[in-house]
């Protein structure tokens, strides 16, 4: 059955034009548009009576995941290297996927390279789908005639930043619910548990141990200053997203971060495997170099390492060999200084950062196997110890219960 569409086209004169029209895709709309002599601007379903419209909820509904753009990836590069063209490989990409906004900006793709448009520039208009690494190696693939190679890279790139992002969600996940699950326990002690207690010590009379008074004593503060704790930790998470957006907020808590023990770790080898992976598979793609090192600047996701790539990039301008600026930007380990000094020497700086990254990813999953490992135990004590400190506080003054009840009688 045709579905109804609603269309902007640009006439001949330039004049912005709308209507509607029955067709059984949007190609078709597109074909007949053109036939008419328009220049189709955009082209959308068109709800009709009884028809219920899609709510569309801010990141929620208009967000792509990473891993639909890899399926993305390595879909179209299997139908470029099977001889489809491009406008039919868009096609039926649109209407396999499952995640109608990602449909709808393949959609948008297709109708701006049937205007004229190439692909790199078609994916460049949706910036927030596709990065600019991404355009970068399209424009390199297109250039070269590897398309679908530059798509099959690019799919097992994106593969790789998707298992080491999963690998450490998965490392914090555990420990970010049990200390919620501690905080949770304290808090419902403090706010309803211990102030039972204290009304019971308070008609007895007596006095307490000072491991109670002090419990008592927080619990005082937790009861009346809940409301408080509540709008200050808003206020906190507030400002705290607001100052790290700014450049000197992101710089000073990447600094931070490097600096923290066993965590620290992890963030720069992750972003060591982040570095030489983009920089290896842009090199790769026939991205020029001073391209490449500033895509990679934007990618490490590190200000501390953005500001190493940048220095790279100023030196290489200058003619200067990519390792030497490196010597005054510690966070990069020897090992990759070197590994790039040969590189240099021998042509091959793409392949052997290939393996500086290949090296960091299996560092990282290392190193969350030994903190998943190390923080299970740990955690677990600390929950025991939090919740059976409170116990044992509250439960001192049982042992002179009898004294006190006798006194009273």
């Amino acid at each position: 059955m045709p579905t109804t569409y609603a269309y902007k086209v640009r006439d001949r004169s330039g004049k912005v034009l709308s209507g509607s029209l029955d067709a059984d895709n949007t190609a078709l709309v597109a074909n007949k548009l053109r036939q008419m002599g328009y220049v189709p601007i955009s082209i959308d379903k068109k709800a009709g009576p009884g028809v219920k419209t899609e709510i569309a909820i801010p990141f929620l509904t208009n967000r792509v995941k990473l891993n639909e753009i890899s399926v993305f990836s390595r879909q179209f590069a299997t139908m470029i290297g099977s001889g489809l063209t491009l406008m039919r490989s868009l096609s039926i990409l649109s209407v396999q996927t499952t995640n109608k906004y990602f449909a709808t900006v393949i959609d948008q793709i297709r109708n701006d390279i049937e205007s004229g448009s190439s692909l790199s520039q078609a994916l460049g208009r949706h910036p927030k789908q596709f990065n600019r690494l991404y355009v970068a190696m399209i424009r390199a693939g297109e250039s070269s005639g590897n398309l679908d190679r530059t798509l099959s890279d690019l799919a097992g790139t994106i593969e790789k930043q998707v298992e080491l992002r999963g690998k450490i969600r998965s490392a914090m996940t555990y420990p970010i619910v049990v200390l919620s699950l501690v905080v949770c326990i304290l808090a419902a002690m403090l706010l309803f548990i211990v102030p039972i207690f204290k009304n019971m010590y308070t008609e007895l009379g007596g006095k307490l141990p000072p491991a109670t008074q002090l419990l008592i004593e927080i619990s005082n503060i937790a009861v009346h200053g809940f409301p408080f704790v509540i709008v200050g930790v808003i206020a906190t998470v507030f400002f705290y997203r607001r100052w790290v957006r700014t450049a000197a907020g992101k710089a000073t808590r990447d600094r931070i971060m490097l600096r923290l023990p066993v965590v620290g770790g992890l963030v720069r080898k992750t972003a060591m495997a982040r570095f030489a992976s983009t920089l290896s598979t842009l090199l790769a793609s026939g991205v020029p170099v001073l391209e490449s090192l500033e895509i990679t600047s934007d990618a490490v996701q590190n200000a501390v390492v953005a500001d190493g790539v940048r220095a790279i990039s100023e030196g290489a301008k200058q003619g200067e060999p990519l390792t030497r600026p490196l010597q005054n930007h510690p966070v990069f380990p020897p090992m990759v200084t070197q590994m790039m000094a040969v590189g240099e020497e021998t042509g091959a700086i793409d392949t052997l950062l290939r393996k500086v990254a290949d090296f960091f990813e299996q560092e990282v999953q290392r190193t969350v196997d030994s903190l998943t490992s190390l923080l299970e135990p740990l955690l677990i004590v600390v929950l025991g110890g939090a919740v059976g400190s409170m116990v044992i506080s509250l439960y001192l003054p049982m042992f002179d219960i009898i004294k006190l009840v006798g006194n009273n009688n």
